[in-house]
């Protein structure tokens, strides 16, 4: 049952703060600074004010009207959490936010963002709708939301730890001076570090400040000498943290960056305008630096995994799949007495994994949907909606988790007893789109949306598809979903390179009925086919170890 009274409430006393302002509305988006995929409770704020617990999308509150919007993935979902009395679900393709401003606003209104929780590329699409309104967007300075979340979490401040070389396989200070090498060669005197993930990586440290991604919250600016200025809270700092840094690496709070920024004035500064807050181009410019405008240089060093990595997560891999494979059997000696529940799947699972003693946590939240929460893509269960798995139905399991020396996401399909000709019909037709997609040889330069058709070709022969991306990049001990490289009917031009590692993960969903995913990490390696004019070829190695129905 929905809080609709106090969502109404904070609908209500939002609206009032803006009022106060002179804003004619505001928009919420589901980040906090860094833009990273988890964000710690203090940074909830769309889930604070709509109650939808997705991991993307965003809202917009006008004086009189407010809408959510959400992807494929959450159409059920948004009108499952949040009152639509209050908050229009809305698809942020079909229905987009540009549409509802144009809608909604009058000429001379003044649109409130955070800059701090858009990015540049972000603010610089909303300016370009907001100008055919005749409206204008306003930086604010200070969040009008938090001004009426009066119950707000403190920010998390959970201990920094180092991550050994055994599992980094490259020293902070070898990787470090790379990319300042490669800094120097562009010209550019310094890279402002906002994504997390790129700083765990880069110092080879890691931490627990959000669910389910081993990352401490910070910032960083990487300078062409190899040196790093780190903005972190100082009680995260474990004891011998220094030491493994080294002094190269300067320590600073928080609260310094913008002080720092600031000294930047005159040089040539990278930022990446697609992961950065628009907060940090501003103080950039206000300071007189030379923007350079590129992604963030751990990027591709990152998803390009050396070999120390790839040999951990194949070990990962091994271990995991013992988990999961026992879960599997356990499944079919339980699911006959009519007792075992979406949440006691996902229980068992859980507890199977904690026994490997370098278990340190779920990747992300196990989505274990039966029957029809199956069609719900990114499903999370809860009291409210555990059912039993039952004869007849197909339970679908998607889960992962976090060692040292690998990340883990693998997703299985299940019949529980018999299933109909339609659901193995369509299962088949997944898992061919699977094979397809795991068996490719490709040239180098090959990007993932090139290679994307294979897995939905044997779906498309039936009119059937699937409205999520084919495969995500992996972390090592890192993201669970990491870029830039993906397999995705969308168009991009990053190409697979050895090393990397991504998801293949067909699926077929038929609302109030079944889903079907099938789902396995591969690594990119090079490929042993013979070519007669002698082009180098890639292929997949399939990394995840576990039997499909």
């Amino acid at each position: 049952m929905h809080e609709l009274t106090d969502h109404a409430q904070r609908l209500a006393d939002l609206r009032a703060e803006l009022a106060r302002r002179s804003l004619a509305g505001f928009l919420v988006p589901r980040a906090d600074e860094h833009q990273g995929e988890y964000v710690p409770a203090s940074a909830q704020r769309l889930a604070w004010l709509t109650g939808f617990h997705g991991s993307a999308g965003s809202a917009a509150v006008l004086r009189t009207r407010a809408a959510i919007f959400v992807d494929g993935r959450y159409t059920l979902q948004v009108r499952g959490e949040v009152d639509v009395d209050l908050f229009t679900p809305r698809h942020v393709s079909d229905e987009p936010l540009s549409a509802f401003l144009a809608e909604g606003l009058k000429p001379g209104d003044k649109l409130g963002f955070d800059p701090w929780l858009h990015t540049e590329s972000q603010v610089r699409k909303l300016k370009a709708d907001i100008a055919k309104t005749g409206a204008e967007l306003c930086a604010v300075n200070d969040n009008p939301l938090d001004h009426v979340w009066h119950d707000r979490p403190a920010p998390p401040s959970a201990p920094v730890t180092a991550h050994p070389i055994e599992y980094a396989g490259v020293a902070s200070a070898e990787k470090r001076a790379a990319l300042g090498a490669e800094l120097a060669k562009s010209g550019v005197a310094a890279a402002v570090l906002t994504l997390p993930e790129s700083i765990a990586w880069l110092l080879n440290v890691r931490g627990g400040d959000v669910d389910c991604t081993p990352l401490p919250l910070s910032f960083a600016i990487l300078h062409q000498d190899g040196g790093v200025q780190w903005f972190v809270d100082p009680k995260k700092v474990t004891e011998g943290l220094e030491t493994h840094l080294g002094n190269a690496v300067a320590r600073h709070r928080p609260e310094d960056l913008e002080a720092a920024l600031a000294e930047l004035s005159n040089k040539t500064v990278q930022a990446d305008p697609a992961t950065a807050a628009a907060w940090v181009f501003d103080r950039l410019r206000a300071a007189g630096a030379i923007l350079h405008q590129a992604p963030d240089p751990c990027l591709a060093p990152k998803a390009t995994k050396n070999p120390t990595e790839l040999a951990g997560t194949r070990a990962a891999h091994k271990r995991d799949g013992r988990a999961l494979t026992r879960f599997l059997a356990w499944l079919d000696d339980s699911v006959g007495n009519g007792e075992v529940s979406e949440m006691r799947a996902a229980d068992r699972l859980a507890e199977l994994r904690r026994g490997d003693p370098l278990f340190r946590d779920s990747s992300f939240e196990t989505i274990a949907g039966s029957g029809p929460n199956g069609a719900i893509v990114h499903y999370r269960v809860s009291p409210e909606s555990d059912r039993v798995l039952q004869q007849g139905e197909l339970f679908l399991c998607d889960s992962g988790a976090q060692y040292p020396d690998g990340t883990t996401d693998v997703t299985r399909t299940v019949a529980i007893g018999t299933p109909n000709a339609e659901m193995r019909k369509r299962f088949t037709l997944v898992l061919k789109g699977h094979i397809a997609l795991a068996r490719a040889c490709f040239p180098t330069g090959t990007s993932g949306s090139q290679l994307d058709s294979l897995a939905r070709y044997a779906l498309w022969q039936h009119g059937l598809d699937f409205d999520h991306g084919t495969g995500h990049g992996v972390g090592s001990y890192l993201g669970v979903h990491e870029g830039p490289q993906r397999i995705s009917k969308m168009p991009h031009n990053v190409a697979l390179e050895p090393g990397m590692i991504v998801s293949n993960e067909p699926g077929y969903y038929r609302t109030g009925a079944y889903g079907i995913r099938i789902e396995n990490l591969v690594a990119v390696v090079d490929s042993d086919i013979g070519t007669e004019d002698g082009r180098e070829m890639l292929a997949f190695e399939t990394l995840t170890l576990a039997p499909i129905d």
